[in-house]
């Protein structure tokens, strides 16, 4: 039983207005993160933000910056969002070609390492890196849009990956992204999720900061059925 996890919520700023976003970052600072989608029009079709804008943000919160390559050359990249000050730097699976050398990267630059994994990719994929991530992101919509519906099946995904970080003796954390909501964060903290990502349940509520916290509430109750 994990009752005494610290479930964090960060909320993705792709769902935040691009015209005012150091005011909608600051309108979000109850939280525990900051979750920047970083898109490139190839990997997944939609453009967003590059190490530009990262940087930016960085400057306008104290909260860490969890930044999640959405990217096809991530071995190329990961670099750029490091200098620009990423906390948590994120890549997929199904991109890179060394993964290893860049979680090397990512560890040597004094940053958390982050794979993430589409839907469709089996939790087994992991085996051989889970020991050096520091967290395993676990899409729960397919990548590239906010607003989806959530992908149920995502809460077994989540109870295989805890069992395989059992079974491997380690305990990055795990983080679910897509469609979270109140209504399925208590199930994803349950199955074994410690940190939930919330675009459009926290940025299209009037009061973010309640959203915030209902949605911390709700996740937190899930820890009674933890795994």
């Amino acid at each position: 039983m994990l009752l005494d996890r610290e479930i964090l919520i960060a909320p993705s700023i792709l769902s935040a207005d691009f015209c005012k976003l150091g005011e909608d970052i600051d309108s979000i600072s109850t939280a525990d993160w900051v979750h920047v989608d970083v898109m490139d029009g190839h990997f997944v079709p939609p453009v967003s933000f590059g190490p530009v804008v990262v940087e930016a943000a960085k400057r306008s919160t104290e909260l860490p910056l969890d930044v999640h390559l959405m990217i096809s050359n991530p071995d190329d990249r990961v670099g750029d969002y490091l200098t620009a000050g990423a906390d948590y730097l994120g890549f997929h699976q199904e991109a890179a070609i060394h993964a290893h050398r860049i979680v090397s990267h990512i560890h040597d630059a004094g940053a958390k390492a982050t794979m993430t994994l589409n839907p469709a990719t089996p939790v087994n994929m992991l085996e051989a890196i889970i020991g050096e991530l520091d967290m395993v992101l676990l899409m729960s919509v397919n990548p590239g849009y906010g607003g989806q519906a959530f992908i149920e099946s995502t809460i077994d995904k989540v109870e295989e990956l805890r069992a395989l970080c059992r079974r491997k003796g380690v305990c990055p954390l795990i983080e679910v992204d897509g469609g979270v909501t109140k209504n399925n964060a208590a199930a994803l903290v349950a199955a074994g999720a410690d940190v939930l990502v919330a675009g459009s349940a926290v940025y299209g509520a009037e009061d973010r900061a309640a959203a915030i916290e209902e949605l911390r509430r709700a996740a937190q109750s899930g820890l009674v059925r933890g795994v």
